[in-house]
């Protein structure tokens, strides 16, 4: 929750968003609600808009959509019109579906380092102004989790899941951002780049799992090293050998060239 004073023409508006604690999941549905209140005279508030945000400092700064970067991964819904009278509040809730493409900022309850919130635009009396952001933890699906611990088996550990204000190619999409999983182990073997780049593109049945040698240093996902591109679904979790699937992955990712992108 953060609360915010907006000024605007000498007429103070109070506003707080409060999201539920969570983790969410990407398909899952983020509550919450907007609390408005009108401290020192009748208000008219004319619109409330809401932005969900996922951004990454490190990888992004000054660079996305809106002030202080960040790209936008959905607009929570708790508009309306309605009036306040002096000393008066109003609850409005808000409820979310987010993307299967959503990025995710948890994994196992651990910290990715990924920033992800909602901002509160309110608009009232011809003032327009915008609050700090209030975090949303978004945490991987069981489908990311059971091909990241098959990476962990053969010695890849996680080194960053920045997210790039971008698209994958060829694919069908709903979100202009992908995240890719860096993963590294401490040297390279024969069928084992030393660094590789996961990427999930999910939706309700799965998700197109992409890999590749090492990491890029743009966030266009043409200019990358070329990606092999696998599928798995979520029913399979718990029945499908990721190890299997993930040994033969590197041996194949190990001898692409590094442009273009290829197909598994």
């Amino acid at each position: 929750m953060v609360l915010k004073r907006l000024f605007g023409g000498g007429v103070p508006l109070e506003v707080d968003t409060v999201i539920e604690p969570g983790p969410f999941r990407p398909g899952g549905v983020m509550r919450g609600e907007v609390v408005v209140r009108a401290p020192e005279r009748d208000l008219e508030i004319e619109s409330i808009s809401l932005r969900l945000l996922a951004n990454a400092p490190l990888f992004h700064k000054g660079d996305g959509d809106g002030e202080g970067g960040g790209e936008t991964i959905g607009h929570p819904d708790a508009s309306g019109w309605f009036e306040l009278g002096k000393g008066q509040e109003k609850r409005v809730p808000l409820k979310f579906r987010l993307r299967w493409e959503t990025p995710v900022n948890e994994l196992r309850g651990e910290d990715l380092g990924v920033l992800i919130g909602v901002r509160t635009e309110v608009e009232a009396a011809g003032v327009k102004a915008r609050t700090d952001m209030d975090p949303v933890r978004v945490e991987a699906l069981p489908l990311h989790e059971a091909v990241l611990d098959a990476f962990a088996a053969e010695g890849y550990a996680l080194d960053g899941a920045p997210v790039h204000g971008s698209s994958i190619s060829g694919v069908e999409r709903h979100l202009w951002t992908w995240q890719g999983f860096r993963l590294v182990r401490p040297e390279a073997s024969e069928g084992r780049p030393r660094e590789v780049e996961l990427t999930f593109h999910t939706n309700a049945v799965g998700s197109e799992i992409f890999l590749r040698k090492g990491r890029g240093t743009t966030k266009y996902w043409d200019d990358r090293p070329r990606a092999l591109r696998y599928v798995a679904a979520h029913h399979e979790v718990g029945a499908r050998d990721f190890g299997a699937d993930v040994r033969a992955w590197l041996e194949k990712v190990a001898v692409l060239r590094l442009k273009g992108n290829g197909e598994g």
